[in-house]
């Protein structure tokens, strides 16, 4: 799961991009409206934290703007404004959540995990077939044991997991887990792919993570 922070206190956004990288996200960090809305606009986040008092445009503005724009994404507004009357206003904008600053972290990662939540989804689990992958334990489990993934193997897992029966290409992989900006080969995606057949076999899974000669992986019953 790819996260986007827009914060524009330098030493907070870089004690919240390394918490959330220990808790197995992507995390891409902007200092400032603009750049938070051209970022956004990539489709490529599954969720944004957004501070109120930025410079060139507040978080306010940017929530706004992207709903007008019908951009679904849920937004967590993390800021230090506390009164009601702002948590209103942020809640009325469009956030699904409101976190004031100081926070306790074990509270923003329940507030991510809430907001990016599936409608259905129980306990913040995914499964397909025997297979469940639970998000707070970062476990892939089946009847007959479980692992806990390591931090990129969890994130390729999930989007796996919820995209069952859809080819995913590597250069997918590559943009949702590793960022456009990252150097990483594709040849680490392959790797990462062997790692996961590997657990599944391991765990007795029906399911499989297929190749498509010059398209992709899907996740599919055997």
């Amino acid at each position: 799961m790819r996260i986007l922070l827009a914060e524009d206190e330098k030493p907070l956004t870089r004690a919240i991009v390394k918490l959330l990288e220990k808790s197995h996200y992507c995390a891409d960090a902007v200092h400032n409206g603009e750049d938070a809305i051209a970022y956004l606009e990539s489709g490529n986040y599954d969720a944004a934290i957004l501070d109120i008092m930025m410079p060139k445009l507040d978080g306010i503005s940017v929530l706004k703007r992207l709903r007008a724009n019908g951009n679904p994404i849920p937004v967590l507004m993390l800021t230090a404004k506390s009164e009601v009357d702002d948590k209103v206003l942020g809640l009325d904008s469009g956030a699904n959540y409101y976190l004031t600053k100081p926070f306790e972290t074990k509270e923003l990662l329940a507030a991510i995990r809430a907001i990016t939540r599936s409608q259905g989804e129980l306990d913040n689990r995914l499964s397909f077939g025997n297979i469940a992958l639970d998000r707070t334990t970062f476990t892939l489990s089946s009847p007959t044991g479980s692992f806990r993934l390591a931090n990129k193997e969890f994130q390729m897992m999930e989007l796996l997991l919820s995209n069952p029966h859809r080819i995913l290409s590597a250069e997918r992989f590559l943009e949702k887990i590793w960022g456009y900006d990252s150097d990483v080969e594709i040849n680490v995606v392959w790797a990462y792919i062997s790692y996961l057949r590997k657990k599944l076999t391991a765990l007795q899974a029906n399911i499989a993570i297929k190749a498509y000669r010059n398209a992709g992986y899907s996740l599919e019953e055997v």
